[in-house]
Formats: structure tokens, C-alpha cells, sequence
């Protein structure tokens, strides 16, 4: 009897916890479509830098970086310029089709290579929105996205009896889960010194490190900022744990219109892309019934929809695999050569599915400020700063920071670039932006030499410490070092000009 009411109290949990409304699914889907096509009109902007193989993204350094062959991306099947532009406006098509519903199963498909593609092929400028984008379209693919508000049900027509109003599935429960990974990871990341004391909020909203203008505005504002920073990780944390825990529909509701208004305030505060939209979708399926009923009871109210018993159990294994990889991205967050994070098998298997999770976002915010400048010497003798457009260069560092980068991908490149595990693409790098400025100015404009420079200045009151380093520089010193003293003696002579310190 006790064994009975027990399994009851568990089947009632899972199915109030993962039982998600079909037109909250559908809401899911059309924002998922707008986020895809939002995203592939956005890329096009630096299509041929960012996306082809005479862009700053060379193939061979994607390979690299990529490290294994089970690191797939469909962009590197062929080098041409028509390939890279088929693959983007896929993601582009996919999302119109999964928006209005026509064949949306195909769709979400398609739409998970292409991100999957365009996200490895695009490394260096992308950010954990891009990742989260790619995890929830594998999860998408378990789940019934276009029952309802959609050509395919349409199509369908009227079927007998009454309709069901829900899905409830390892798909859905994939989808609950997957976001409740997200958010433990970020607030446990953040369970730090930084945050606990208050400053880390303030320093990730300045322009000198992910901060727009209204951010930095807000970052000045430490009455107010001190005390919501300490409010950041507990606040994730407890999302995480009742979404799980406490799937009551108040609960839900409060959640969902929390975290959106979080994440709008994000949105205008960082620059951080997409990142915002992907997140806000995220918390779609969780949209209660109730919001939709108004309080009417419907026909079909509890029939829910399930998977067969092969997608059950290819989503349950999938699952299995992410849960795994994120328990050990909590407990070793950082592998090495000698200490891999998994085992062999397991990381080709994520690296198939694309399920890594590592949301650690935002955990070690410093006090510091952070800047990227590209000092291009043109035939004509003018000194510029390519990266801005050709602005003059500014010493020692931009007084825009971040900021007065095109967007945020430009940000993100140059926000790793100097990073180890990165500096494969930075002959590519700066090849590419040479080319690209070459191609189109005159013959006095063209780039004579580029240095692109990565610096830091700690905030700290009892290290004032300035770190500044080349990145990448064109032309490229050969095999044999020739071109080495030339370019150590224009660094000197460009460091007391423009006032660059040493370089470390």
C-alpha cells in the first residue's frame, strides 16, 4: 500500500513537473524560429570574415581548435564561399519554417545542424547563448512543437474525440531539465568572493568588459548595484531548484515572469547578443496552462501527448549523457592535457549530440579593465585603428572599451583571442581583416604593416598592475624569425610615439 502510494505521489510530481502545455510548445516553437532568422540576418553582417575560408576563420585553425574529429561542423565540408552562405541561410530557412509550423520535426532538425555547424565554424565569437540555442533545438527535435498553431496542424484537420493539451515525454522532461542545468551551473559558479562581496555585477556592466552604455551608467550606481549582485547567485540557484522541486502553477508563473524580466534587463545592459531572446524562449514551455485557459476547463484537459518507445529511449540516453557531462564540468571545470574531463567514448559522444554543458557564466568577473586596439600603418603613412573602422588610434586605451567594437562577436573575438587555447586563429585573424580592408580601399590606403594589441589594468586598490601583449600582427614573421627585429624596433618606436607600454 505504502510502495503504491508512493509511486502515485511520484507519477502525480513528474507529471505537474514535466507535463508541458502544447500551446506554451507552440509559443516555444515561434520564438525559437524568430531567434534562428534573427540570428542568420545578424551573421550576414561579417559573412565573409567570420564565415569563409579567406575570412579571419581559417578551416585548418577550426580544425585545430576543434581538436577532434567528432567535433563535427557541416561549414567545413567544403571551403567555398556558396557552401558557408548555403549553411547560414539554412539556419535562416529553418527558422521561418519552424515559426509557422511547416514541417516542423524536419525543421527543428535542420535547424540544429546548421547552428551546430555555424557555432564550431565561428568559435572564436560565440558566446553561451549560441551553445544554449544548439541544446535546446537537439531537445526540440524529442517534442510534439507543432501540435497546435501551426501549418502542419492545419493540415491535419479536425480529428475525432478530444484533443489533448499537453506533452509529456523524456522530451519535455529533457527541455525542464536542461534549463535547470543552466541555472545551477551559472549560480553555483557564481558562489564566489566577487559576488558574495558585491562588486562582480559592477564590473561586468562597465563597457571595459561586458557592458553597453546603459550598463556602465548602471554600474555607477553601487548603492543599488552591491546589493542586487549578492542577490544574482541565490536567485538562479532557487530557479533551478523550483522549477524541479516545486512545479506548482504559481510558482511557475512567478518564475517565468521573473527570469524574463531578468533577462530583459540583461538584454540592455550587456552586450551579450542573442542571449537574452534565447533564454526568454527557454522559459516558454514552462508557460502554465492557466495562463492560456483563463480558468475554463477544455475538452482533452489531461491527455497529453507521449514519444514512441525508440525516441524515448534515444532522448533518455541523450539526457543520461548530459546530466554526466555536467556533473563533471561542475566537479573538474577546467581538464587538461594529462587529466581529460571524461573519458574518450563520452566526450566523442557529446561532442556528436553538442550537449557539453558549460554554463559557468560570469563566475570570475575581476576588477579590471580590458581593451583590444588594431594599430594598422596604411602606404600613406596614416596610422589607424581597423577594427573601428579606420578611426584614429586611441592610447592607451579606447575610451569606449568594448563598446565602440562593431557588436558584441567582435567583442567576444577579441575578449579570447590573447587566450592560449585560442591563439591558432590569430595569423587568420589578422590576415583576414587585412584583406578586408584591402578590398575595399585604393592603392594609398592599403595596410603596410597590422598590430593587434590586447590589454589589461587591474582595479584592485593594491595592484594597479598594466598587462599588454601583441595578439596578432601582419605580415606574419616567417618560419625563420626573419621580420623579427624590424617589427621589435617599430613596436619601440610605436610605444613612445603613442604611449603603448612594454610589451609582455
Amino acid at each position: 500500500m505504502e510502495a503504491s502510494r508512493n509511486r502515485g505521489f511520484s507519477t502525480a510530481w513528474a507529471r505537474a513537473a514535466f507535463a508541458l502545455d502544447l500551446r506554451s510548445l507552440a509559443a516555444y516553437r515561434i520564438a525559437l524560429g524568430g531567434v534562428l532568422v534573427a540570428d542568420c540576418l545578424l551573421r550576414t553582417r561579417d559573412f565573409r570574415l567570420m564565415h569563409t575560408a579567406t575570412g579571419m576563420f581559417t578551416p585548418d585553425a577550426v580544425r585545430e581548435y576543434a581538436g577532434r574529429a567528432t567535433c563535427w561542423s557541416a561549414a567545413l565540408l567544403s571551403d567555398s564561399d556558396a557552401w558557408a552562405a548555403a549553411i547560414l541561410a539554412l539556419e535562416g530557412v529553418a527558422g521561418f519554417l519552424l515559426a509557422v509550423g511547416c514541417g516542423t520535426r524536419l525543421a527543428t532538425i535542420l535547424a540544429w545542424v546548421a547552428v551546430v555547424s555555424i557555432v564550431r565554424r565561428t568559435a572564436p565569437a560565440t558566446n553561451a547563448g549560441d551553445s544554449w540555442l544548439a541544446c535546446q533545438l537537439f531537445w526540440a527535435c524529442f517534442v510534439p512543437l507543432g501540435a497546435v498553431w501551426s501549418c502542419d496542424a492545419l493540415r491535419r484537420g479536425g480529428e475525432p474525440g478530444p484533443r489533448p493539451q499537453c506533452a509529456w515525454s523524456a522530451g519535455t522532461a529533457a527541455l525542464v531539465v536542461q534549463l535547470a542545468l543552466v541555472y545551477l551551473s551559472a549560480g553555483i559558479g557564481k558562489c564566489n568572493d566577487t559576488w558574495w562581496s558585491g562588486s562582480a555585477l559592477g564590473h561586468a556592466l562597465s563597457v571595459h568588459d561586458h557592458g553597453t552604455h546603459l550598463g556602465m551608467a548602471l554600474s555607477d550606481a553601487g548603492r543599488i548595484v552591491r546589493p542586487l549582485t549578492r542577490l544574482v547567485p541565490p536567485f538562479e540557484i532557487a530557479g533551478a531548484l523550483l522549477v524541479l522541486a516545486v512545479p506548482v502553477v504559481r510558482v511557475r508563473g512567478v518564475l517565468v515572469t521573473a527570469f524574463a524580466s531578468f533577462h530583459l534587463v540583461i538584454w540592455g545592459a550587456m552586450s551579450v547578443g542573442l542571449f537574452a531572446p534565447i533564454a526568454i524562449a527557454a522559459w516558454l514551455p514552462l508557460v502554465p496552462s492557466a495562463w492560456w485557459d483563463r480558468g475554463r476547463r477544455v475538452a482533452g484537459e489531461g491527455v497529453c501527448l507521449g514519444l514512441g518507445r525508440g525516441a524515448t529511449a534515444a532522448c533518455a540516453a541523450a539526457l543520461t549523457l548530459a546530466v554526466v557531462g555536467w556533473t563533471a564540468a561542475m566537479l573538474r571545470p577546467v581538464p587538461t592535457n594529462d587529466r581529460p574531463r571524461l573519458p574518450p567514448a563520452l566526450e566523442a559522444l557529446l561532442d556528436l549530440t553538442a550537449l557539453h554543458q558549460e554554463w559557468r557564466m560570469f563566475a570570475d568577473v575581476r576588477a579590471q579593465r580590458q581593451w583590444v586596439v588594431s594599430r594598422a600603418v596604411l602606404a600613406d603613412g596614416r596610422v589607424v585603428d581597423l577594427v573601428r573602422g579606420g578611426a584614429p588610434v586611441e592610447t592607451p586605451e579606447p575610451a569606449g572599451g568594448f563598446m565602440s567594437l562593431p557588436h558584441h562577436r567582435w567583442h567576444k573575438l577579441f575578449w579570447v583571442l590573447h587566450e592560449p587555447q585560442m591563439r591558432c586563429f590569430a595569423p587568420g585573424v589578422a590576415a583576414g581583416l587585412v584583406r578586408a580592408w584591402n578590398a575595399n580601399h585604393a592603392a594609398a590606403e592599403q595596410v603596410r604593416s597590422l598590430e593587434i594589441r590586447f590589454g589589461k589594468r587591474s582595479l584592485a586598490p593594491d595592484d594597479e598592475t598594466l598587462h599588454e601583449l601583441v595578439v596578432a600582427a601582419w605580415p606574419p614573421r616567417s618560419v625563420g624569425g626573419a621580420g623579427g627585429l624590424e617589427r621589435l624596433l617599430e613596436e619601440a618606436s610605436a610605444g613612445r610615439r603613442d604611449g603603448f607600454p612594454g610589451v609582455e
